[in-house]
């Protein structure tokens, strides 16, 4: 039996709890991902406000749970092997804490391991306008190997369903660490 991949979402205070939601849920339908969830003080404020969701239903959508200060953790070592993290939302905060090495929380912390061990990192900010210094930390994620990756809908699609715009934003990133995401949205191919 192959042993299952393993992946950590974390969930940090921006706005966009769906995102970090609607991923778990996902992978909780596969079998052969378990995942390891991480969320901010900020971000259980945000799941209550934007979803109407207590901590303890989204704790059950993971397969583990770590608290933000266990920087004992598991993830908090790059022997633990992974096949990445995604940060879902990503405030400016948490941004800013990654780009300069600041491991001060699990979230940090596990996102610098990811780094240092050259694992897939994607990061979704959540904030409008950007001024300099959130762009700046973005290109230095980038520049470390990291994945900016802002949940911007898609018109293409035609679509004026918020969860199709939130299935297609988190299929795209779930797909980028091969996960099956038939039937979350169909990605473009040319008119």
């Amino acid at each position: 039996m192959n042993p299952k991949k393993r992946i950590i979402i974390a969930m940090t205070g921006a706005t966009g709890a769906i995102y970090g939601v609607r991923m778990l849920q996902i992978l909780q339908a596969q079998a052969e991902w378990e995942t390891h969830l991480v969320i901010s003080s900020a971000g259980v404020v945000n799941l209550h406000h934007e979803l109407d969701m207590k901590r303890d239903a989204l704790y059950q959508l993971a397969d583990v749970v770590h608290g933000i200060n266990d920087i004992a953790a598991s993830i908090s070592s790059g022997g633990f092997k992974t096949e990445g993290m995604i940060i879902a939302p990503c405030s400016m905060k948490t941004l800013a804490a990654v780009a300069h090495g600041f491991g001060d929380n699990l979230i940090s912390r596990s996102a610098d391991v990811v780094l240092k061990e050259r694992r897939r990192l994607v990061v979704m900010p959540r904030e409008t306008p950007l001024n300099l210094v959130h762009i700046r930390n973005m290109a230095v994620v980038t520049e470390m190997g990291g994945i900016i990756f802002p949940p911007m809908p898609a018109f293409y699609s035609k679509t004026d369903s918020l969860s199709a715009m939130v299935n297609e934003t988190v299929g795209r990133v779930l797909d980028m660490f091969g996960v099956d995401v038939t039937g979350l949205y169909t990605p473009w191919e040319g008119l």
